[in-house]
């Protein structure tokens, strides 16, 4: 089961992986380098459409993130997110 932190920690392994720097990936995706740095540590979860495109670059499955309920919230310009886990609602 997902949590941001977890989210982020796989977005970061998958992102050295393929030996790319926070910059370089930032950049190809038209995020900023502190933005993917906050993802890849769960301090924000990416909108939809960010996460979208990241999987997409990065060859991460989306039905991993199926095990995550995000809600998110917007506050000050970021996508600031709680996970929580849909098999406790099940």
């Amino acid at each position: 089961m997902l949590d941001g932190k977890k989210l982020g920690a796989l977005i970061k392994n998958k992102r050295k992986e393929k030996h790319l720097k926070q910059t370089e990936m930032a950049k190809a995706l038209g995020l900023s380098r502190t933005y993917l740095s906050d993802i890849e540590n769960g301090r924000y979860l990416p909108s939809t459409k960010t996460l979208s495109r990241i999987a997409i670059f990065i060859n991460l499955d989306l039905n991993v993130l199926k095990m995550t309920e995000i809600q998110v919230v917007k506050e000050g310009g970021y996508d600031r997110a709680s996970s929580t886990c849909r098999s406790k609602a099940l």
